[in-house]
């Protein structure tokens, strides 16, 4: 006859004698930490190292956590803490690989932003009201006489996605784009997915957000031929040469998301070594100006380009230039997200006072969930 098994005491197991004698010294260096933290952001904020509140806060803001948010990130730079935290992400790569909450690990040196592959909570509610924008600046721009095309820069893990190795990417997000650009019904959008997965993942830089030279030449040419489609003839005229470069190492931006860029590069991620193109500049000049012209405004090119860092790398604005023969005004803003550099665009006096005959806005597929920044067009 089988004795049952007596149920686990609910008694906590007591500590061993070395975790007794260890405790006062791991109390006590807690509470150091502890007081250090406190006296460095003291420090910090009284001799104005940082600034915890930016003029006066309103009621909205505080209702919506940005006061808290500004204050935290203003004292993650305190510089007690701000080594402290550079330590642990050195510590949590060097023995386990770990890179944060920013950047994830796929096979073969790959690296992936995370925020390619959050669920957003009302991401299609989010969506909706950005196609809304969108169309509103369509309809904005008409009524200046100005054409619009949205061209979307599909996520990394999309198109390098044999890379991810394991890391889930949520079933939801293969219908993001195309669900989105059926809302952007009667707007001139071009989808960059079909001639990046051409490339597959030699249109991404390994250890970056962003493309490569490849996939920022073949996402060139096909906006140019959608440009070609809408009538404008880019202007002013403008022929780029282009040879390759000197190989050398490119330092990624997903090692700096994981607060590890200040590591030696042996102890980094793997870097990947590119050969950037050397563009060479030969711009046509009018054989003459008229008196309309006085200032040279003719010149000024009648196509602008705004959108995120996608814009400004890997030689992104060459390649375009070359694939239209003209030169383009880059208005794009690093860090931007859906809406920054269009918000600045349109509130500025380069579009005012020389608006152009159109307007390339690059959207990246991440942002397209993320929720909405605000109004985009002035009042």
């Amino acid at each position: 006859m089988t004795t049952p098994s007596l149920p686990s005491s609910p008694a906590p197991i007591p500590p061993s004698a070395l975790s007794v004698r260890l405790s006062p010294l791991a109390g006590v260096v807690l509470v150091l930490f502890f007081v250090c933290g406190l006296l460095s952001c003291l420090w910090a904020v009284y001799t104005g190292r940082v600034e915890l509140i930016d003029g006066r806060p309103t009621w909205d803001a505080l209702r919506h956590g940005e006061v808290t948010h500004r204050i935290a990130d203003e004292l993650a730079n305190v510089p007690f803490p701000e080594q402290a935290a550079r330590l642990e992400r050195a510590a949590s790569w060097l023995l386990i690989e770990d890179l944060g909450p920013r950047v994830r690990k796929g096979c073969e040196g790959w690296l992936f932003i995370a925020d390619e592959l959050k669920v957003h909570p009302k991401a299609d509610a989010n969506a909706a009201s950005k196609a809304e924008q969108v169309h509103a600046v369509r309809n904005y721009l008409a009524r200046r006489g100005i054409q619009l095309i949205v061209a979307i820069v599909p996520d990394k893990s999309r198109i390098a996605q044999e890379s991810l190795c394991g890391i889930p990417r949520p079933e939801r997000f293969e219908a993001r784009i195309r669900d989105w650009t059926a809302q952007l019904d009667g707007v001139r959008t071009l989808d960059l997915t079909p001639v990046l997965s051409v490339l597959g993942p030699e249109a991404f830089l390994r250890t970056d957000t962003h493309w490569s030279e490849a996939g920022a030449q073949a996402a060139a040419a096909a906006l140019a031929a959608a440009v070609k489609q809408t009538g404008v003839t880019p202007s002013p005229a403008k022929t780029l040469v282009g040879d390759p470069g000197v190989p050398q190492p490119r330092p990624g931006d997903l090692p700096r998301l994981a607060g590890l860029d200040w590591l030696p590069p042996a102890l980094q991620p793997e870097q990947e070594e590119v050969s950037p193109t050397d563009f060479e500049s030969k711009t046509e000049a009018s054989e003459a100006f008229s008196e309309d012209d006085l200032f040279g405004d003719a010149q000024l090119p009648n196509i602008a380009l705004i959108g995120t860092s996608f814009s400004q790398n890997s030689n992104f604005q060459s390649f375009l230039e070359q694939a239209l023969g003209a030169g383009v005004g880059n208005f794009a803003k690093e860090g931007g997200e859906f809406a920054g550099a269009a918000t600045r665009y349109f509130d500025s006096r380069d579009f005012s006072e020389t608006p152009p005959q159109l307007v390339i806005w690059e959207i990246p597929e991440r942002d397209i969930h993320t929720p909405p920044a605000g109004a985009i067009l002035p009042e």
